[in-house]
């Protein structure tokens, strides 16, 4: 996830589904061995964002059932994902070159308001627990 000081949080409209809004996300790679490295790559790729520091782990881990609609993107035997949270701070919002072939646009909303636009209820929690600590 990616936030303001000033209160706002970036979220990406996926080019799949335009009413699919979410935080940068992504997978690992075979070659990547922690969850950090694939969240500084995801912001690279998706954003135009460097995370070379700045990145924060969240400490929060999820693990859910893979919806069947998402599952052609894994292996047959693969039913659950496992999910980790970090979140990168700004000073303010700022332009985002998103990736056209994952995302048709963006755009910067409050905490609550991004809160609820995004479909995941893991985007919604760590969004929401980022805010507390924000205060």
């Amino acid at each position: 996830m990616v936030y303001t000081r000033t209160g706002k949080v970036l979220l990406l409209k996926r080019a799949d589904d335009p009413d699919f809004w979410q935080s940068v996300t992504g997978s690992l790679l075979w070659e990547e061995t922690e969850p950090q490295q694939a969240a500084v790559r995801e912001l690279r790729e998706e954003a135009g964002l460097k995370a070379t520091n700045g990145l924060r782990d969240l400490n929060l881990t999820y693990r859910y059932p893979i919806l069947p609609k998402w599952r052609h993107r894994y292996a047959p035997e693969v039913q659950e994902n496992t999910e980790y949270a970090f979140a990168l701070e700004l000073p303010v919002e700022i332009i985002i070159t998103v990736n056209p072939a994952e995302h048709v646009g963006y755009g910067w909303f409050g905490f609550d308001e991004a809160a609820g636009k995004v479909t995941s209820w893991t985007n919604r929690e760590a969004m929401l627990k980022t805010k507390e600590h924000t205060k």
